[in-house]
């Protein structure tokens, strides 16, 4: 057997927990490998977040300059979309920003290997290499970070064109004229929006009887009134049973809770029901390491597993399943490998949905507050106020700050309206500072901006609007 080729630590995945607990682990001194399946920058890059918010932009704007000559643009004509160019222009995005994750590799003095990583001990790893052959490398710490992959209905199985997942739902050449979203979660719903404002006749079908299920619900009404009133289709409570091919498409059975069916016949079938961690055919039982019921790998606050040298990050060690969670759990894993006190020791991982409008949040909903045993007071701004809102045309949904009654401690933010995922990274720093409504409304914000809509929103929470009527 050929000698095994020395590492300090390996890192198995490029996607954004794997390179950049691969650059961070370089950058700190650490001898580093960094093992990747298929292409550097995992599903953010390639075919989730990034070419994902490249199609919802364009296709956000498409549907706004269906409606110029109300602001007094006469005569230019609605858009027609030529996809093989928009595809064209997303790919190159793409292209662009996995080179620029390869040199960031180099330059910071990671290597990186192409190939399906199986654990082979403790401090040992196999490598069978994408042009052939396998390898053999050892090391101190080995770092699992494998991420995740859509999940399947065996009654409507993956073909690619017609029956599709997230993967190929953002290179579809051409825009379904009837589109099936099968889960009304992050998934689902950006990308229905998306072909929606794209010209897309969109029908959601989600199983649970709320969309967007554990995000604020007023947040959600807000979304789903919107989308409803473009034409979307809202079915909750409903599930699909199986499909047959028609001469036009395909017939989709659904069944509501009251077991009342129903069929849907549409160009394409869009499954997006969930992401599940990539945890198997790792070698993780060689180890001694056991995945829970859903594959994911359990890990204590510096990322390490039930193996003192093995550590997992990002999606694969749980939810939430959010790139910028995998981003932090890396860099704190790669600071305790190279010998620095580090911990997952944050208040509030923040989130944004990209559906039209969007949504975006940062710590507790005022019924986990309450589950918590806080007494809250809530105050909202809605962008219908706002004057940046009205000179935008996009006064849909409020900033909503829930505080602790008596101490005015801020214990969440939600946005629904325009910029929302721009807007919420202050309430996180907020919260993350134990800030309370106070030095949100009494920090200056720029006028007239999207923003200040944040500083409203506290000083409603505290009775001092002069924007808005205090309640």
């Amino acid at each position: 057997m050929a000698t095994a080729e020395r590492f300090d630590a390996i890192v198995i995945g490029g996607g954004p927990a794997g390179y950049t607990g691969a650059i961070r682990l370089a950058q700190l001194g650490q001898r580093t490998l960094c093992v990747e399946k298929e292409d550097l920058g995992g599903v953010c890059l390639n075919w989730g977040c990034i070419p994902s918010k490249a199609l919802i932009d364009t296709a956000h704007m498409n549907h706004k300059l269906k409606d110029l000559e109300a602001v007094g643009l006469v005569g230019m004509g609605a858009p027609r979309v030529e996809v093989a160019k928009l595809q064209a222009w997303k790919n190159s995005i793409v292209k662009k920003l996995v080179s620029g994750v390869g040199s960031l590799l180099k330059s910071n003095g990671a290597s990186t290997v192409f190939g399906t990583a199986r654990i082979t001990g403790p401090n040992s790893v196999s490598v069978a290499l994408r042009e052939g052959g396998e390898k053999q490398y050892e090391a101190k710490a080995i770092v699992i970070a494998t991420g995740s992959s859509t999940i399947g209905l065996p009654s409507l199985p993956f073909d690619g064109r017609t029956i599709v997942g997230a993967r190929e739902a953002v290179s579809l050449d051409a825009i379904p004229k009837r589109l099936l979203v099968l889960g009304g979660g992050v998934i689902g719903l950006e990308l229905g929006s998306m072909y929606q404002n794209f010209g897309a006749q969109v029908t959601v079908v989600e199983a649970l009887p709320q969309l967007l299920t554990g995000v604020d619900k007023d947040c959600v009404a807000v979304a789903q009134r919107s989308l409803a009133k473009r034409g979307m289709t809202i079915l909750v409570n409903h599930k699909a049973m199986g499909h047959e091919r028609t001469k036009t498409g395909i017939a989709v059975k659904v069944v509501d809770d009251k077991g009342v069916a129903s069929t849907i016949e549409v160009d394409v079938v869009l499954v997006a029901i969930g992401m599940a961690p990539n945890s198997k055919g790792l070698g993780l039982e060689t180890v001694g390491i056991t995945p829970d019921a859903k594959g994911f790998i359990a890990t204590n606050e510096v990322g390490r597993t039930n193996v003192p040298s093995i550590y997992a990050v990002g999606d694969v060690s749980g939810a939430p399943l959010l790139a910028h969670k995998a981003f932090k759990e890396a860099v704190v894993t790669a600071e305790v490998i190279a010998g620095h006190r580090s911990a997952k020791d944050w208040k509030t991982i923040p989130a944004a949905v990209f559906t039209d409008p969007e949504i975006a949040y940062a710590g507790l909903t005022e019924e986990e507050a309450v589950r918590k045993g806080r007494e809250v007071k809530v105050g909202r701004m809605p962008f219908a106020a706002s004057g940046r809102a009205m000179a935008m045309r996009e006064t849909e949904g409020f900033v909503k700050t829930v505080m602790d009654k008596s101490t005015h401690e801020i214990l969440g933010v939600h946005i629904v309206g325009p910029r929302a995922s721009d807007m919420i990274s202050e309430a996180a720093l907020g919260i993350e500072m134990g800030a309370f409504a106070e030095d949100i409304a009494l920090t200056i914000h720029p006028h007239p901006t999207l923003g200040e809509a944040m500083m409203i929103s506290s000083e409603h929470a505290l009775g001092q609007a002069t924007d808005i009527l205090n309640r």
